[in-house]
């Protein structure tokens, strides 16, 4: 079956790492046509509406699209690229799973769990003003429909793949109403699965636990701004977001992304990892449908990983980009 596909390349070290990936998947037969575009405007002007339209389109055409890293500002310049393809396309989920890969070096073995974000509200809604000068409010916006929404993605998620346990994570001693109503919404939900064990725990006891023991955690279930830091922790407990994948899944659509930086610093020099992206892109098949190829895919890169002999510098290796991807696409030939 042939696919037609959004590919972002992104910015920085995204345009080497996306075309790698996009290699890869092609040499294990996938049939893909690729529509590449990119969001950002050829001049950004503080407050100016990206010009999301033709990306917008595409990946709602497409059902599915594969992007590298974006460039965010600091403490001004123009709104999060990323934060504004989610929230347009109602990306209501975000999928992170975080698991060891064999010749990566990490302070855990056995690492093996999935956060699940919701990806569209919470402070990240943006909605931010002066009160008076040196005085700045930013909204917190937690929506019963929402959280209903991300409980029952979650759960559905935790069933079909096996998986035994939820932890909702929340702040709910303190935020009472706002993350109350999260968890309000996610109890409603649990009780519709008495086969998966539901707990609770606030989110700053959260990272105290998985630097300590990560192993007691499966499926992680949090409010988006508490996702986006506890998810990065995570992923540093197998080796950083190089080695991670991450996805970003709606009801009629879905972007599959990496989730590291742009790395200015190696732009153009040939070194950059593409496992991420890779890794993402493995998740994208299997969202098409195309199970087989994305096993393929993770054998081979797995293969790679344990041999040890063709790995980047950020892990360890000294090899480039180029003999990376080579290194992966002969290896889907014994995969």
């Amino acid at each position: 079956m042939a696919h037609r596909v959004t590919l972002i390349p992104g910015e920085g070290i995204g345009p080497e790492v996306s075309q790698a990936a996009r290699r890869i998947i092609d040499a294990a037969g996938v049939s893909i046509e690729w529509e590449e575009v990119s969001p950002r405007p050829a001049e950004e002007r503080p407050g100016a509406e990206l010009p999301y339209a033709a990306v917008l389109e595409s990946v709602r055409r497409n059902r599915a699209a594969l992007k590298g890293p974006m460039a965010t500002a600091i403490a001004g310049g123009a709104p999060s690229i990323n934060v504004g393809l989610r929230q347009a396309l109602e990306l209501y989920a975000n999928l992170r799973p975080v698991k060891n890969l064999e010749g990566v070096k990490s302070r855990f073995d056995g690492v093996d769990l999935v956060i699940v974000r919701e990806n569209t509200e919470d402070l990240y809604a943006g909605l931010e003003h002066t009160v008076v000068p040196g005085v700045v409010e930013s909204l917190k916006i937690i929506t019963e429909k929402a959280s209903t929404r991300i409980a029952r993605f979650a759960f559905e998620y935790t069933r079909r793949h096996g998986r035994k346990k939820i932890h909702a994570i929340h702040k709910a001693n303190i935020m009472k109403l706002s993350d109350g109503l999260f968890l309000t919404c996610a109890r409603r939900v649990a009780a519709d699965y008495p086969d998966i064990e539901y707990k609770e725990l606030i989110v700053d006891n959260t990272c105290m636990q998985l630097v300590l023991n990560p192993h007691q955690f499966d499926v992680m279930l949090l409010p988006n701004l508490y996702g986006d830091v506890v998810s990065d922790l995570a992923a540093g407990l197998v080796g950083g977001l190089g080695v991670v994948p991450s996805g970003n899944l709606g009801e009629k659509a879905a972007i599959f992304e990496a989730v590291h930086g742009t790395a200015p610093d190696i732009t153009g020099k040939g070194i950059a990892n593409p496992t991420a992206i890779l890794m993402s892109g493995i998740m994208m098949l299997d969202y098409l449908g195309e199970t087989a190829a994305a096993q393929r895919i993770e054998r081979a890169l797995h293969a790679v990983y344990r041999e040890g002999e063709h790995l980047t510098r950020d892990v360890g290796g000294h090899a480039t980009t180029e003999e990376f991807t080579a290194a992966v696409i002969s290896a889907l030939g014994r995969a």
